[in-house]
């Protein structure tokens, strides 16, 4: 049988789904920690919980949801939009 991530884990808490709607809008670009953090409206986010809140959206979405650009950011991936967009909206 055949499991999607999204349905084999629990919903995500708040401030994933903050960071993850942040990344579904600004799709198809390379968010910035800082930038990423503001869109969700969390700007005192430190960088470690914003890395584990990352591993925990890509926990969820699986581990190719979102490509890491070494020293810029963050990227969701294209092929994993869809799926982003519904588990956001739940």
């Amino acid at each position: 049988m055949d499991v999607s991530p999204v349905a084999s884990n629990a919903p995500l808490g708040t401030q994933e789904l903050a960071l993850l709607r942040a990344l579904i809008g600004c799709s198809g670009r390379v968010v910035s920690r800082r930038e990423l953090a503001r869109l969700a409206g969390m700007t005192t986010l430190h960088e470690r919980r914003c890395d584990s809140l990352l591993v925990s959206i890509r926990k969820t979405l699986g581990p190719d949801s979102i490509r890491t650009v070494r020293g810029r950011g963050w990227m969701l991936n294209v092929d994993n939009l869809e799926q982003a967009t519904v588990l956001a909206a739940a």
